[in-house]
């Protein structure tokens, strides 16, 4: 009996000692190296949304990087999926097809990519894409406590008709809720400076009281825009066809979630359609 015991004290220490162990937690990734050009690939031209209006192929330098099992649809971006993916190219000039159904080319560019992360706008079939530094690493707060900032950045690519791009100077500006209990809101923001067609501000902080205290924290923000004219002045608000043909002051809201950040791009047409609104990608 004591032979017994002896032996299953000793596997009990064995036992222990083994789950004691530091444990590594490896992830499957590789750095990327110097010289690559990291990039999303944003597909802005104004069309109407369907399927005829769908690129089913996407290549970087004769490279198939998106294909039909996921077409990139008007107003959104690739690659799809989990936030933070980024497609890869050697830095310097890179060439650019992308293919409607039945592997029709509607686009052949060219662009110079850098080392980095970037952002590809395709906003027109006949002219080369609009490159924007993507702005990593992205603007944190440490705090000791729960923050109340999400980033936004915001871009312009609002079109007054077919084929007119606005000359249009635009102030994106935001409310947020400073009492959650009272309702009682902030005046209005500015988010950035002003900036005119295939511009776009940096990574602004905006304002964000979170309305459950006990969570991660999000809240309502609301956002419109300004015209700004040339010696600097405010204009008025930007005013939008709706879907009923009326013209009315744009006005949108987002969820903010504390932490994240937010691309904002104004497209679509003013005065005609596809009707005009803001699209929202997570940057983080």
């Amino acid at each position: 009996m004591k032979n017994l015991r002896a032996l299953l004290a000793f596997v009990m220490v064995i036992v222990l000692a083994a789950s004691c162990q530091k444990h590594v937690v490896e992830y499957d990734s590789d750095p990327v190296p110097a010289g690559v050009a990291e990039f999303q690939l944003h597909y802005f031209v104004p069309l109407t949304t369907g399927a005829a209006n769908n690129i089913y192929k996407v290549e970087v330098n004769g490279k198939v990087v998106s294909d039909s099992s996921t077409p990139l649809v008007t107003y959104n971006a690739i690659p799809s999926g989990a936030v933070g993916r980024f497609f890869t190219a050697g830095a310097g000039t890179s060439s650019l097809k992308l293919y409607q159904g039945g592997n029709a080319l509607v686009y052949d560019q060219s662009c110079t990519l850098k080392e980095g992360k970037q952002n590809v706008f395709v906003y027109d079939f006949s002219k080369p894409p609009i490159v924007f530094d993507n702005g990593f690493p992205y603007p944190l707060n440490i705090t000791g406590n729960t923050d109340s900032t999400c980033w936004v950045k915001f871009y312009n690519f609002l079109y007054e008709t077919a084929g007119v791009t606005t000359s249009l100077k635009l102030q994106y500006q935001y409310q947020y809720t400073m009492n959650v209990k009272t309702g009682e809101k902030s005046g209005w923001l500015n988010v950035g400076e002003p900036v005119g067609f295939g511009e776009s501000t940096g990574w602004e902080p905006v304002t964000v009281i979170k309305t459950d205290p006990i969570s991660s924290g999000s809240a309502r923000v609301d956002y419109r825009a300004r015209v700004i004219g040339a010696d600097g002045s405010d204009q008025g608000p930007l005013q939008v066809m709706n879907s009923s043909g009326k013209f009315v002051n744009y006005a949108d809201w987002w969820t903010g979630y504390i932490g994240r950040a937010f691309h904002h791009i104004l497209s679509g047409m003013r005065a005609a359609t596809p009707t005009s609104a803001v699209r929202q990608f997570t940057a983080r």
